[in-house]
């Protein structure tokens, strides 16, 4: 695509260098370079996800961005709120502010989760991603408990709306950015299966929702002159977060319990294994003891390879090299631990339970 605007643009014109030795192909080429460097997934990206890398760093860039777009998103409800004196573009505001907390946690997180394993850490730092949702989890509910602080008051004593049209005008272009952060950052997301800007993509279109259905009120407000339906408005927006809060911290806590591959991940492990049991004779080759957990973008896997004891150790762990090779072609990012047995053992269908059974006659017995 790059080749083909550069060519669109030079071949009509003549080709000739500039001072600094480079034709105006070379030149536009370099701008196009630069104007779309965000918004592509370079190769280096693509092939350290293939061979199971660390999260990348540029996935920092996406928290930078959203960290200032929710800048920019919250003066701009507080000033649709200061222009309205709404309560709902109020409770609107205040989950912006937990947006623009979130986002700069994100970004913090993706910085470590991006550290390459260590002594200390030998599986790497990818599970701080979680923190990174359960924080924004955190601060729904410290938001859904300010809304509703705001707006009983004024339901039990409602007040006339000042400039409605500004307010919805301003909120509105609000709208529009949080909604376009939040399609960029769930595409980006699921191509690097992160759950920290899913979660974040999540967040945005929560509080997109949330916003339309404050400037529907204000319009129904305006239109009926129903005071109270301001802040109960604002009510069911406290309960709106409450339940997006919930949701993440749910799905943060699931990570830090080690919760298996999703399904349809462990169908395509399970895929990979009959295709291994299938070179050999009927029984010839099996697997057991298999578990899988998720760390954020990294999938880890771990199972036992039976085989017969005559095999020799070398062909038995070339099988075992196909093997996890395969994994990492058809499941990026994933880290497989295996343990080769003979099958015509009996002491190898004793040890697939996760706690392992003391062998035979330990202790002296």
């Amino acid at each position: 695509m790059r080749d083909i605007f550069c060519c669109l643009y030079t071949q009509n014109l003549s080709i000739r260098k500039s001072s600094s030795g480079m034709c105006r192909r070379e030149r536009f080429c370099r701008v196009y370079d630069s104007a779309f460097k965000l918004c592509r997934v370079d190769h280096f990206d693509r092939t350290a996800a293939a061979q199971g890398a660390p999260v990348p760093n540029s996935l920092t860039r996406y928290a930078a961005v959203s960290v200032a777009v929710a800048l920019v998103v919250l003066v701009l409800k507080l000033y649709a709120w200061k222009s309205s004196g709404s309560v709902g573009l109020l409770s609107d505001a205040l989950e912006t502010l937990t947006n623009l907390g979130g986002a700069a946690m994100a970004l913090l997180m993706l910085r470590l989760a991006a550290q390459p394993p260590d002594d200390e850490h030998a599986y790497g730092h990818t599970k701080a991603e979680y923190f990174s949702s359960g924080f924004e989890g955190m601060l729904i509910f410290f938001a859904a408990a300010a809304i509703a602080f705001t707006a009983v008051p004024r339901l039990l004593a409602p007040q006339a709306l000042d400039q409605p049209a500004i307010g919805l005008i301003v909120a509105g272009v609000a709208t529009l950015m949080n909604f376009a952060l939040a399609r960029w950052l769930r595409l980006a997301g699921r191509h690097h299966r992160s759950i920290t800007l899913e979660a974040d993509s999540r967040h945005l279109m929560a509080d997109v929702w949330t916003t339309l259905g404050v400037i529907l009120g204000i319009v129904a407000v305006t239109l009926t002159g129903w005071l109270w339906l301001d802040p109960l408005i604002a009510l069911a927006v406290a309960l709106h977060v409450l339940w997006a809060g919930f949701g993440l911290i749910r799905e943060s806590a699931a990570g830090l319990m080690d919760a298996a591959w999703p399904a349809e991940e462990q169908q395509v492990l399970h895929e990979i294994l009959q295709q291994f049991r299938e070179e050999g004779a009927p029984g010839e080759i099996e697997f057991h003891a298999v578990r899988t957990r998720v760390s954020a973008a990294r999938r880890f896997v771990n199972f036992h390879v039976l085989v017969p004891g005559e095999w020799s150790v070398k062909r038995g762990h070339d099988l075992v090299e196909r093997l996890e090779d395969e994994l990492v072609r058809r499941l990026p990012m994933v880290t497989a631990f295996t343990h080769l047995e003979p099958s015509d053992d009996p002491a190898s269908y004793e040890d697939y339970e996760l706690d392992r059974a003391p062998a035979r006659g330990a202790g002296g017995e």
